[in-house]
């Protein structure tokens, strides 16, 4: 018997958000509308996205001992997921800079902080709540190196899902190992580099296969995603919704599909609920707080 079904190995970060009216170009400078100071990072993102879901969810993470980081820790106890192995000390916390424009899409620069002390012998210490985990999942806003040793500590009978974010040249065992893999359109474009020889994302779906994941999800936002496991690539619609500020929609989608993964939902089906909470997040400001519950998702049917 599993204690969780989902442990997040990931970042946790403030994010620090200001509407703007366009993002500015390079050498310019925009006025924005009042800071906003939420919690973040897409490994905390994950952990209370499938936390309100009712997954039961662990994060293993560092944060510094301030302000940012007791903000973090309020957050995902609020949500219910346990913090036992969130690390506390030695730097500050990780700081996101986002600017969200008035059609919700946002920029994002990332100050890593505690998130790039998280190594490998910390995935070792912590090999106990790995076996306790039914579904592991990781993004690379922590160092790849521990995302390595994440993959070489798994569990025989646990499930791995990575989203490469941000993107970056991965190792083979890393992608032998994700089941799925899940990218946006830009992290595909990164990681297929010159393999990437269509502008059709089902051909991105099946070239990433072929790099050695056991399967692949392309997100595509309000289109929805495509699912892949084999020769076949299947588009999952999203519902049509009015979108307030996409921060950390991403992060919700990963979270469901991994949760759902874990409980025996098939891909296709894993990803439908996925995208109907991708999509109720971002009808909400902020990220963690806009995170629905299992209820709220029942209703973008």
């Amino acid at each position: 018997m599993f204690d969780y079904d989902l442990l997040v190995v990931g970042s946790a970060n403030a994010d620090l958000v200001v509407g703007v009216e366009r993002r500015p170009g390079a050498g310019e400078t925009v006025l924005g509308g009042d800071l906003a100071v939420h919690a973040g990072g897409k490994g905390a993102n994950q952990a209370v996205a499938a936390a309100r879901l009712g997954a039961r969810t662990a994060l293993l993470a560092r944060v510094g001992d301030d302000d940012h980081g007791r903000l973090l820790l309020d957050s995902l106890r609020s949500a219910g997921a346990d913090t036992v192995g969130v690390l506390v000390g030695g730097v500050p916390t990780g700081v996101a800079l986002i600017t969200v424009d008035p059609s919700g899409d946002n920029s994002i620069v990332v100050s890593p902080g505690a998130n790039a002390r998280l190594a490998p012998e910390d995935i070792r210490v912590a090999g106990s709540l790995l076996y306790a985990s039914h579904v592991i999942s990781a993004q690379l806003e922590i160092p790849l190196e521990t995302v390595v040793e994440v993959v070489r500590n798994l569990p025989e009978d646990s499930r791995f899902v990575l989203n490469p974010s941000p993107p970056r040249p991965l190792p083979t065992e890393v992608l032998a190992a994700c089941d799925p893999l899940v990218v946006n359109e830009h992290e595909a474009r990164v990681i297929l580099g010159g393999a990437l020889v269509s502008e059709d994302p089902a051909d991105w779906a099946r070239l990433l296969l072929a790099k050695g994941p056991r399967s692949v999800v392309v997100t595509l936002g309000a289109r929805g995603a495509l699912v892949c496991d084999g020769a076949e690539v299947t588009r999952v619609p999203s519902p049509e919704v009015d979108a307030v500020d996409t921060t950390g929609a991403g992060d919700a989608f990963t979270a469901a599909l991994a949760w759902r993964l874990g409980a025996g939902a098939p891909l296709r089906e894993a990803a439908g609920y996925a995208a109907r909470v991708g999509a109720a997040a971002v009808t909400k400001r902020g990220a963690q707080e806009s995170y629905p519950t299992a209820a709220e998702v029942e209703k973008l049917r």
